[in-house]
């Protein structure tokens, strides 16, 4: 069976097994190598965004700016402060120092 047939036949004119034929093949993955993978960022404002992603209080949050451990996901011009949600989520749940 061609698959190209298959396709431009109509859905009622197919028989069972020409229909579970299509459906099983079009679950294998079809690796086409123009298609490209763009994730998406998320970005936070401000002192409130970030209280929101980490799920704190503003003057946690704050604290959290304060201490430089996020620093590279943080960009600030004048008053307005950006955030790369999923790189502070990972710097923050990063250790270092502390007690041993």
């Amino acid at each position: 069976m061609e698959i190209k047939i298959l396709k431009q036949k109509p859905l009622w004119q197919m028989t069972g097994e020409e229909f579970l034929f299509l459906q099983n093949d079009s679950r294998q993955p079809n690796l086409e190598p123009n298609v490209s993978v763009k994730e998406d960022k998320r970005y936070v404002y401000g002192i409130k965004g970030l209280a929101m992603l980490f799920g704190c209080s503003k003057p946690t949050a704050n604290r959290i700016k304060q201490s430089k451990k996020i620093d590279l996901a943080i960009t600030q011009i004048g008053r307005k402060i950006i955030v790369d949600a999923s790189l502070a989520l990972e710097l923050a749940g990063r250790k270092s120092g502390g007690r041993r």
